[in-house]
């Protein structure tokens, strides 16, 4: 989930758990019977203390690598939201402006996709879905792709 208020978006510094190290934005794993949505949603709240609302569906991200699991993604982004970000067990939120993403303490991928779907002037069109595919071996990123569908990916 990436919550942006103004030029700014919300991040967090993972302190547990995979990724633990990296800065990205709340979530994790989908719960039984819980939508992505949902579960992007109660993980934001479990992860930095608030509540989001109406967020937007903008990416859906495979990763595959040779050596470790493979991982289906959603990305989402929310310009509502009650609460003030908390420092948790989990993460520790920040604000840090859109022009200004610490991209170097990120998942390497993160270059590719993150400013497509973030609201700047390289935004996705109003209705369609960034559709991303990373391949690694290993942890280290070896091809991608990205591209724009109107519908869901496949």
């Amino acid at each position: 989930m990436f919550v942006v208020q103004g030029s700014r978006v919300l991040l967090i510094e993972k302190k547990t758990g995979h990724g633990a190290g990296r800065v990205n934005g709340p979530g994790g794993k989908l719960e039984r019977n819980e939508s992505p949505v949902d579960c992007a949603k109660r993980e934001t709240f479990e992860e930095v203390g608030i509540h989001v609302a109406h967020p937007r569906h903008v990416a859906q991200l495979k990763f595959v690598d040779t050596q470790w699991p493979q991982w289906l993604g959603y990305a989402f982004v929310a310009h509502e939201f009650t609460g003030r970000p908390t420092e948790s067990a989990e993460a520790k939120p920040f604000w840090c402006d859109l022009d200004a993403l610490p991209l170097g303490r990120m998942w390497e991928d993160d270059r590719y996709w993150l400013p497509r779907v973030l609201p700047t002037a390289h935004q996705i069109s109003l209705g369609s879905l960034l559709c991303g595919e990373f391949l690694f071996a290993a942890g280290k990123l070896l091809a991608h792709r990205c591209f724009e569908r109107s519908a869901p990916c496949e």
